[in-house]
């Protein structure tokens, strides 16, 4: 088998899609954030299916990148400046 080298390694590992979002460099963090957050559940929940944790263990994890998550998004301001309906 090949090696592959690292920057192949890393983006099959951890794909990035490009950001089409209005752009500050605000958002754009956030959505880099938001694709490591997806990134990790999925690798989580395919742990849990394949036997490697326990559910317990698959919703805590979880449930700390989602806190995670969510104080990035206060940090930086995401959604501050909407409208109430649309928070």
């Amino acid at each position: 088998m090949a090696n592959l080298d690292p920057v192949s390694k890393n983006s099959f590992l951890y794909p990035r899609s490009g950001y089409h979002g209005r752009f500050t460099p605000e958002d754009l963090a956030f959505n880099a954030n938001l694709q490591e957050f997806a990134q990790r559940v999925s690798y989580i929940s395919g742990l849990e299916t394949g036997g490697k944790l326990s559910p317990e263990q698959a919703y805590e994890q979880v449930k700390c990148l989602w806190k995670q998550l969510k104080q990035s998004k206060k940090a930086m301001g995401i959604g501050k400046h909407l409208p109430p309906e649309t928070r």
